[in-house]
């Protein structure tokens, strides 16, 4: 996977404090004569990082993460759980879980990004050789993600496409789908056996949905057709890397924040809106004692900022090495959160108009998952005046929200592929297009399955087993081998080559313990509190679902200890020289201008010396 071919370019230690204080650490920089053939490959070596190119101005890496991070989650995820888990009162545990988890560990993926100019995969050696196998399971299961996030944006075209008719086609029951028995022209609520006109047409028109997982059924061409859309979408945006990327995110990073706006407008006019809000705000004080409640509030935090998936430190891997990620980190964090807030009131306003329409309580109305946006949402169109102009701009920002989203996520899989054997595959591809082209094909065949009549019980599947039980060991490992394994004073000492001054008390402080030991307590209580995945409320997966589900989740987790097992494997002496020696960072020392300090020296060949294990700063 090109993991352990980084040992081979030319690298020296990086200490701690201001970078020169080798003593202090216990690492010593290796000495060796000047050699010209080593000088050379480190040479090229830099020189090929540096031609990977940089993002053209700074709005454009900060409009490329906060679309990244501002995705379909602030729309329809946070609202559901902060009315669910206390209301206005959940807005404490998910703002302390964003000043001591979300902004401390963002700013944290962009140093490491910055300073290496490399990937996750190859930061990750870099940073832990122990742990390599973390990076490459960020890079694997952002790759998962997206193979299935895409389908989202297919049905976000979808509804698109059906939204310009001269009535909307959830609109009434009068319909060849519609199953007229218990068929219901607004919302029956909880209590009845009916549904709606806009749930019939998810589930019978667009989804043709079978009874089961066990049920494949035929496949929705019409689907197909959309998902290969979506695929030379992202394609067409990405396709030249950065430079097209930085450009396509001024329209698709700001155009929902246009959206909402108006939308929150038109909504707050409504009659209930002012329930509906109050209802989403309404603080439960005593949720505050309920574990489950912090975990949501971190995990949310987790998912909608994407710490753990590799993305962000791919993206500043583009930056200029002396760009200020502080200001960028502290930006993105509090747009993400802002938007979900903001995102809260608008969905929430539109939530109180229809349960006064149809004289229902709001949590009768108010769900979770795709069905408030892809359920809910087009039945509120049919009743708000001109619903041909608010349908098509709602589905329109929701396929920029994902957009954005996919883009960071499929860069990732390109970045690691180019970092590693990028020159190989430019000998057979000549172009680095065709290899984007290449990995945006693998992710549409990979989405097939969750366009057939039972790809939305695929779909949840692995929704729940990638995006829940994986996520939480990744940034577990992640946090440990950059935090406490490579050290604070080693990451403040990389941020103060960047930004000219060490990170403040705060930072070193939620990187030393706060941190960590808040993703260790949620990865315990995400194990305690384990539950299997289902679909809506009915519909449980058989086993053989469950253990399917659970080797996508081992997808990922599983080039953990392949990794180390790699690393220790292929080392020399015994075992516990071998173990000390892994966990001995390799990353380069580089001065104020992000030049190497030192480019013709080269890391040491492990040798065993009287059944020990020499290495920088390992006494025999």
């Amino acid at each position: 996977m090109g993991v352990g071919a980084e040992n081979t370019e030319a690298i020296s230690k990086l200490s701690a404090g201001d970078g020169g204080n080798q003593q202090e650490t216990g690492l010593v920089k290796p000495r060796a004569e000047p050699d010209l053939e080593v000088g050379m490959e480190a040479e090229v070596t830099e020189t090929r990082r540096e031609d990977r190119g940089t993002w053209a101005r700074r709005v454009e890496f900060v409009l490329a993460s906060i679309g990244y991070a501002v995705g379909l989650g602030n729309v329809w995820r946070f609202p559901y759980l902060c009315y669910r888990s206390g209301g206005g009162a959940f807005l404490i545990p998910y703002l302390i879980m964003l000043f001591l988890c979300g902004i401390p560990l963002l700013f944290m993926e962009f140093a490491i990004g910055q300073y290496t100019r490399l990937g996750p995969v190859h930061t990750l050696a870099k940073i832990c050789p122990l742990l390599k196998g973390v990076g490459l399971a960020t890079v694997v299961i952002s790759f998962i993600l997206c193979t299935y996030y895409n389908v989202l944006m297919t049905w976000a075209l979808y509804y698109l496409f059906n939204s310009f008719g001269a009535t909307l086609p959830w609109q009434s029951c009068n319909n060849t789908w519609n199953i007229m028995s218990n068929c219901s022209t607004g919302f029956p609520g909880n209590t009845t056996h009916l549904r709606s006109a806009s749930q019939q047409f998810f589930d019978y028109k667009l989804l043709e949905i079978t009874e089961g997982i066990e049920q494949t059924g035929e496949m929705r061409w019409e689907l197909f057709g959309l998902l290969l859309l979506a695929w030379i979408i992202v394609y067409l945006c990405i396709f030249k890397g950065i430079k097209s990327t930085g450009k396509v995110v001024y329209f698709t990073a700001t155009f929902p924040y246009v959206v909402l706006f108006a939308l929150l407008i038109n909504n707050v006019q409504l009659p209930g809106a002012r329930d509906g809000i109050l209802y989403f705000l309404m603080p439960n004080w005593g949720k505050l004692l309920e574990v489950q409640v912090w975990v949501n509030a971190a995990a949310q935090i987790f998912n909608s900022i994407g710490i753990g998936f590799g993305s962000m430190i791919s993206m500043a891997s583009y930056n200029k090495f002396n760009n200020n990620i502080l200001r960028d980190t502290l930006v993105v964090a509090l747009a993400n959160s802002a938007t979900s807030i903001f995102a809260g009131f608008v969905i929430f306003s539109a939530i109180g108009y229809m349960a006064h329409v149809h004289n229902l309580p709001v949590n009768d109305i108010a769900t979770d998952g795709p069905g408030l946006v892809f359920v809910v949402y087009p039945e509120i169109f049919s009743t708000l005046p001109v619903p041909q102009l608010w349908a098509p701009l709602f589905f329109l920002m929701l396929l920029c929200l994902g957009l954005d989203s996919q883009f960071a996520m499929v860069e990732v899989a390109v970045t690691c592929i180019m970092d590693g054997v990028g020159s190989k595959l430019l000998e057979v591809f000549k172009h680095k297009e065709l290899v984007v082209l290449a990995v945006c094909a693998v992710g549409f065949l990979l989405g097939i399955p969750h366009i057939t009549q039972g790809g939305i019980y695929v779909f949840q599947l692995m929704d729940h087993y990638t995006a829940v039980v994986s996520l939480m060991f990744l940034a577990f490992f992640e946090v440990l081998a950059i935090c406490w394994i490579f050290g604070v004073r080693r990451l403040s000492s990389m941020v103060e080559k960047m930004l000219g001054k060490p990170p403040n008390v705060f930072f070193r402080a939620c990187w030393m313990v706060l941190s960590p030991m808040l993703v260790l307590c949620i990865l315990i209580s995400s194990i305690i509190q384990y539950t299997p995945a289902r679909y809506g409320k009915m519909y449980i997966y058989p086993a053989w679902a469950e253990v399917v589900g659970w080797f996508i989740s081992l997808l990922s987790i599983v080039w953990i200890p392949l990794g180390a097992i790699h690393e220790l494997s292929t080392s020399k002496g015994k075992l516990l020289h071998r173990l000390k020696a892994s966990l001995i960072p390799c990353v380069e020392l580089r001065d104020a201008n992000g030049r190497l300090e030192d480019s013709s020296l080269q890391r040491p060949e492990s040798v065993p010396l009287k059944g020990s294990l020499k290495k920088p700063g390992l006494e025999s």
